[in-house]
């Protein structure tokens, strides 16, 4: 629980309210990008198929990164 400056407690702080959201969006898009790669491959467009995977990986590391700064936000309250 988080308390906020006029004394009310949340469940969790706008930060990690914010990093959930991010990482929502980011979990979302991963897979989006699964049924982007499948439709490529159906128009046998091996380019498009190489960008959205190369898409997708950026993605991936961008919520493994999210979801670090999470837990350090969960576990510290900050970083």
């Amino acid at each position: 629980m988080v308390s906020t400056a006029n004394g009310q407690t949340r469940a969790v702080s706008n930060l990690e309210y914010d990093l959930l959201t991010v990482l929502q969006n980011k979990a979302e898009a991963l897979k989006a990008y699964e049924s982007y790669i499948q439709d490529a491959q159906e128009m046998q467009s091996q380019p498009c198929v190489e960008l959205f995977q190369k898409l997708q990986q950026a993605e991936m590391q961008q919520a493994q990164e999210i979801r670090q700064h999470l837990q350090e936000v969960m576990q510290k309250g900050k970083m």
